[in-house]
């Protein structure tokens, strides 16, 4: 396991200078010198503002910066919790709103790539003005089934901590885990922590054949005591290393509302405990759960740990993540995943990517494998946007996006590229761009306005307009609970 320094944004939190507006498939894989092609409403709530890791992003000007760089990443955690705080009639904190996350809560429906690895798609559309636009980096890697994927080792690391005692916290957890059981292959192993003051193992790295007394371990767990997170992971990351086999998928999925009081309780002193048994081959889920939840511990865990976040506070949003999710994506499609996308001076005068601050990444680290990037599983697609502030009159190609990525066994870098022309952005994006680029706009814009109150130059009220006109085209119920959430966000303001 490799362990990413935070990326600390400088300077003040920046509006976007965006006017609100009126009304194919990614290329081979290169070897991996290739570069990319650089040539061609409710205004009485007081303004929040981010903390110093999350402050936004700023405008980059293309006679000074050219190529952004960011580490991928497929958490969802931020959105699944700003949506219950707002069912609660409660605002999220600006610390927890990561546009990014809310943007890959969607559904994307980007092609797949024919193998390993992932397919680009670049396209976007103008804003208010014929100067200012919006650009989409989507990509996508290859979906699997669960006959088709390798066995795994799971090491369960379960929180049962007094706090857990929280109606929809361990009895959540509980449920979820008595049905992944039921759900995962006969070739797989799972070992189970449970942590409080102190950590025990519940079940040693027990094959599916032994189900029955998987399902006795889980009826063990109870509430009881403080939260030593950092004993749950060591002796969570201890059985994963004991029990690692080199032909499975070997994870860690820690399952805890991060509320950490004993121990160590900074992610970055967790995680150098758990290193020497972790390596470079086992990798981690953190599943969020409760009202009062540590976001921040929990999302750092996973982006440093070599994994991913999640949040769930329903019996529905946990059978998705444990049944539907968990089972077809253990695999890993691509590790220390990177995206650089170039900017065409000549056509762009300013970009902002929206969200993925602490991701951020130097020009530099990109084709330096030593650098750590994200881990992407089956299926999974991530999308980034830019705000782009174009050159009048100009024309051409706009910007180059490229991904690279090391094979999940061999380490082996690949990289491939899609590019978009001036002249294939759609005419306004509200009317004529792609839904689902739409819904992306309008995710993204919810969030920022939660974060910075500034959202393309559209309030809640706007928002709202767009999200229900969208609501009745997607034909998506995940848009028309965005919309639900707006309009909570406004009571809520």
């Amino acid at each position: 396991m490799k362990f990413r320094p935070l990326v600390a944004s400088i300077g003040i939190a920046a509006l976007l200078a965006l006017a609100a507006c009126g009304g194919g498939p990614g290329g081979n894989a290169t070897a991996p010198e290739r570069a990319p092609d650089q040539a061609s409403g409710n205004e009485q709530r007081p303004r929040p503002t981010a903390s110093a890791s999350q402050a936004p992003n700023e405008d980059q000007d293309t006679t000074r910066a050219q190529i952004s760089t960011f580490a991928l990443d497929v958490d969802t955690a931020s959105y699944a919790y700003a949506r219950r705080t707002l069912e609660e009639g409660r605002w999220p904190e600006p610390h927890q709103i990561r546009p990014e996350e809310f943007v890959n809560s969607f559904r994307q429906d980007y092609a797949e790539p024919p193998g390993d690895g992932f397919a680009v798609h670049v396209d976007g559309a103008r804003l208010g003005t014929r100067d200012e636009a919006v650009l989409r980096v989507g990509l996508q890697t290859r979906a699997t089934s669960d006959e088709a994927r390798r066995p795994a080792n799971l090491t369960f690391v379960v929180d049962v901590s007094g706090s857990m005692a929280e109606p929809g916290r361990l009895d959540l957890v509980k449920r979820a885990l008595h049905t992944l059981l039921d759900q995962l292959a006969p070739g797989d192993q799972v070992s189970i922590v449970a942590f409080s003051d102190t950590a025990e193992a519940l079940a040693s790295m027990t094959p599916l054949t032994a189900k029955d007394d998987l399902h006795a371990a889980v009826d063990r767990l109870v509430v009881a005591g403080g939260t030593n997170l950092e004993s749950g992971m060591l002796l969570g990351y201890e059985h994963a290393a004991k029990g690692f086999r080199p032909a499975a998928t070997n994870k860690v999925i820690l399952l805890s509302d991060g509320l950490a009081n004993q121990g160590n309780t900074a992610w970055q002193a967790i995680l150098d405990r758990v290193k020497e048994q972790a390596g470079e081959q086992v990798t981690l889920l953190t599943v969020g759960v409760g009202r009062e939840y540590g976001d921040e511990l929990m999302e750092q865990l996973a982006d440093n740990g070599d994994g991913s976040a999640v949040y769930v506070s329903t019996p529905e949003e946990a059978e998705k993540t444990f049944t539907t999710q968990l089972p077809a994506n253990i695999e890993l499609r691509a590790r220390d995943a990177k995206a650089q996308v170039a900017f065409n001076p000549s056509v762009v005068a300013s970009h902002r990517l929206l969200g993925y601050e602490n991701r951020a990444l130097a020009t530099e680290d990109f084709r330096d494998d030593s650098r750590d990037g994200g881990e992407v599983g089956p299926g999974h697609s991530v999308t980034a946007l830019y705000s782009v502030r174009l050159k009048p009159g100009a024309t051409g190609q706009l910007a180059t996006a490229t991904v690279r990525w090391q094979h999940p066994d061999t380490r082996v870098a690949a990289e491939t590229s899609d590019s978009v022309e001036v002249d294939a952005l759609s005419g306004a994006l509200w009317k004529d761009a792609p839904v689902r680029l739409r819904v992306d706009v309008l995710a993204a814009a919810f969030a920022l306005y939660m974060r910075d109150r500034d959202a393309f130059g559209m309030d809640l009220d706007a928002l709202g307009e767009q999200g229900r006109r969208l609501a009745g085209e997607a034909e998506d119920p995940m848009v028309t609970d965005l919309v639900t959430l707006i309009d909570q966000a406004r009571e809520a303001a």
